[in-house]
């Protein structure tokens, strides 16, 4: 492997999240607090996949469950971010837990562009 896809992956990671993170600050209020029973829908579909391909082995599946890992993290970031907007007006400031919810979906989306360009090499 490439010592240049960590920090590729890096920027990859900052550039999604920030742009995600920005699209739900600016969008109307509320608009993303839907998407909390899809994602979570995915994460179950993708556990799913994750153990029939466990079993079955197949290349084309791992690059399905990453892609729509991506996706599905990417839509977190969405979600998230509403969420601790709504939190923080109806009184909830703690701030500690709202950064490790965005912490996580930032690891998580850098895991899966770091896994796909390191597939790609």
């Amino acid at each position: 492997l490439s010592p240049s896809i960590i920090p590729t992956a890096f920027l990859g990671t900052a550039t999604v999240f920030a742009c995600f993170s920005l699209s739900a600050l600016y969008a109307r209020r509320r608009s993303f607090l839907y998407l909390g029973g899809f994602l979570l829908s995915g994460l179950t579909l993708m556990l799913l996949s994750s153990v029939v391909n466990a079993f079955v082995g197949s290349t084309w599946l791992f690059t399905a469950n990453l892609y729509l890992g991506l996706m599905i993290m990417c839509g977190f970031v969405l979600f998230d971010t509403q969420l601790i907007i709504e939190k923080a007006e109806s009184g909830d400031k703690d701030y500690i837990w709202h950064c490790v919810d965005l912490f996580l979906d930032f690891v998580n989306i850098f895991r899966e562009i770091l896994m796909i360009l390191g597939m790609t090499e």
